[in-house]
Order: C-alpha cells, then sequence, then structure tokens
C-alpha cells in the first residue's frame, strides 16, 4: 500500500480521518459520514504493512511498540506539501489497525470554523483558567489552535503549548512559540507542566488535564498570573467544575472549590452536529466566571450554573440550547437534529414551536 498516495487521496476528498482495519476496506469519515474504498477488505497481513508505512513516514521506530505492553500508541507526522497527521496504532483481534487524522498545513480560521465572538473573546484573558470541553472530536483541539493563533497575533510574550501529540503547527509572530509533545519531547503532561513555569511562560496550552496532579499543577499555574488553557471531555460549564472537584479527596474539594472559583475565566463546551444537505456544525455554550458564577462554585450550587448562563448573554455567555436555537433558525441543522443535541430537550422544543420553526 502507497500511502503517502493512500493519504493525498483522503485530503483530495475532504477526510477528516481514516480508518484502517482488518475487515473492511480502507474507510475515511468526511462531513460526518463514513465512505469506504472500493476493493475486497483488508487482511491482518494488509494493516501491518500498512501501519509500518506510516511509521516509516513518520521516522519513528516500530519496535518499542512492537514489543511493549502498550495496546495503543500515539504520534503525528508531516508530508512535505501534503499535511499534517495524528495517528493512533491500536491492536484488534490480533491484528494491528489505525486512525489517522488529517490536519491541515494552514491554521485553522475562527469565522470558517463556525467559532462564535464569544468564544474568541477567551483570548482577551491575560490569566486565569480557561477550558474547552466535549466530546472526542468535537473540535476542540480546532478552537484552541483558533485562540492560540489569536494571542500569536495580538499580544507579545512566550505561548508554550503541550500537547500528546502536537496537531496545528505555530510559527513565531508577536510571540515565541515552544510546542512540546508528549512524550515525545517530555515523558508526561504534569512533568511538562512543572517544567513550563520555569520558562517564563505568559500563555500555556495544556493539551488535557488527566490526574489529579496535573489538575493540580494547572491550578496552581493559573495562580501565578499566567493565562492557561486546557481541555476537559466533559459536557458543559457545570460538570467541568464537578469533574475537577471531583478528582481530589472529600477533604480537598473545599480547597480546590476555592482555588477554581479564584483562578476560573471561562468554560467553553462544543459539539459537532450534522447539518442540512451534509458536513456538520458547530454549536457551543461559553460559561464566563462572573461573581454569580465564582459563588455558586464556592458554595457547592453548580447545578444553578445552567441558569446563570441562560440569562447571561449580556455578560458574553451563550448556552448550548441557545446555540442550537440560532443554528435552527439560520436554517444550518434541522430542528429535529438540534433536539437530539439539546440539554433542556422540552425547553428547547417549547422554544422552537414559540418561533415556529
Amino acid at each position: 500500500m502507497d500511502m503517502t498516495a493512500l493519504l493525498s487521496d483522503m485530503i483530495d476528498r475532504g477526510a477528516s480521518d481514516v480508518f484502517i482495519v482488518a475487515g473492511l476496506p480502507v474507510a475515511w469519515a468526511a462531513g460526518g459520514r463514513q465512505h469506504r474504498l472500493d476493493g475486497p477488505p483488508l487482511m491482518p497481513g494488509d494493516t501491518r504493512r500498512a501501519v509500518e508505512a506510516v511509521y516509516g513516514l513518520a521516522s519513528r521506530p516500530m519496535a518499542p511498540f512492537d514489543g511493549s505492553e502498550n495496546h495503543d500508541d500515539d504520534f503525528s507526522f508531516a508530508i512535505a506539501g501534503l499535511g499534517r497527521f495524528r495517528v493512533n496504532v491500536f491492536r484488534q483481534r490480533g491484528s494491528l489497525g489505525a486512525v489517522i487524522r488529517v490536519i491541515p498545513f494552514e491554521l485553522p480560521s475562527a469565522e470558517a470554523f463556525g467559532i462564535p465572538d464569544e468564544v474568541m473573546a477567551c483570548a482577551d484573558f491575560t490569566k486565569g483558567l480557561v477550558l474547552v470541553t466535549g466530546p472526542a472530536g468535537s473540535g476542540k483541539s480546532t478552537t484552541l489552535a483558533c485562540l492560540i493563533d489569536r494571542l500569536n497575533h495580538g499580544r507579545s510574550g512566550h505561548i508554550v503549548t503541550m500537547e500528546d501529540p502536537i496537531e496545528f503547527v505555530h510559527r513565531h509572530n508577536t510571540c515565541i512559540v515552544t510546542q512540546r509533545e508528549v512524550p515525545t519531547d517530555v515523558a508526561t503532561y504534569g512533568e511538562a507542566l512543572r517544567s513550563a513555569m520555569r520558562q517564563s511562560p505568559d500563555v500555556i496550552l495544556l493539551g488535557e488535564m488527566r490526574d489529579r496532579e496535573t489538575i493540580s499543577t494547572a491550578v496552581t499555574a493559573a495562580e501565578t498570573a499566567q493565562l492557561l488553557f486546557s481541555t476537559l471531555h466533559t459536557t458543559g460549564g457545570a460538570s467541568s467544575v464537578d469533574r475537577i472537584v471531583d478528582a481530589f479527596a472529600p477533604a480537598q474539594q473545599r480547597q480546590i472549590r476555592l482555588q477554581l472559583a479564584m483562578v476560573l475565566q471561562a468554560v467553553v463546551s462544543q459539539q459537532l452536529v450534522p447539518a442540512i444537505g451534509g458536513g456538520v456544525a458547530p454549536a457551543f455554550e461559553v460559561m464566563v466566571a462572573n461573581t454569580a458564577i465564582r459563588n455558586l462554585i464556592r458554595e457547592e450550587k453548580t447545578h444553578q450554573i445552567d441558569s446563570v448562563i441562560a440569562s447571561s448573554a449580556a455578560e458574553g455567555m451563550m448556552s448550548m440550547d441557545g446555540s442550537l436555537f440560532e443554528l435552527v433558525r439560520s436554517g444550518t441543522v434541522t430542528a429535529e437534529c438540534a433536539l437530539q443535541h439539546a440539554n433542556h430537550h422540552e425547553a428547547l422544543a417549547r422554544r422552537l414551536a414559540a418561533a415556529g420553526l
């Protein structure tokens, strides 16, 4: 299998992800839909040769993965003149498989990806913690790349990113941009974050807050006048706060609530919704940590956060259901699809009916 030719063909087809799995022909996702190449299904030998070709393109030895107990491997690579790719190699039913994410060389545009001004306003913070949350594949990396690019063109300073693996490459502009890949450049997120604190950072991008130690270090970093962006696999501002607090032992939860109430600046939650005519459209919730939100975090009343978000549009907040309503009103998604993705199904249904949508 000529992997370079295959990836070039996938880019021409507008693929976002390429699937190499035994028992199926090469498959790819484009516009939220799955497609398959014509031809016989791949056999285990075929998928192994394809994976070997991917490691070759990445100039990465395969022996450590073959000889380890790890059951998957994550890395990224670039092909000159073609694009960047993020790869997850895994074992399944005794064979090898891979999912390859296609990443264009050009940095994404907020306008092209439908990222609203309320989200991009998060680049205006000078310190504190900003979280971008959502399920896997919801576009968190794209949103963060847009925010970092705006910072890189709008202020001076040192931006340090820690990612697993690096997706979008940022060139130095008005800022110095240092990008470190976990585990290629540094062993863990926690170690990368501790190291970054000694590198005079002004802005830190932490790819994911995976454990209590990393969360604790991130919150401490946000307390020391850095602006820190990170991600969680949660579905809203309230659940993001609860996830962080629940990572700590009960005796520590009061302290982390107080810290979080002080350093949290905003939580952006997003999901991709099937659009009319094909493709997907992003829907967003934006929670800005105003005085009311900070009090709710301190007083363990996170269940009331959704109400504050819904009533605080004037402060730059946006509810997920409000975002879905606007997508329906603009003719981007159907009412039925919006209701399937709503946080409060009945309330959105009443609002759509009142608007005649």
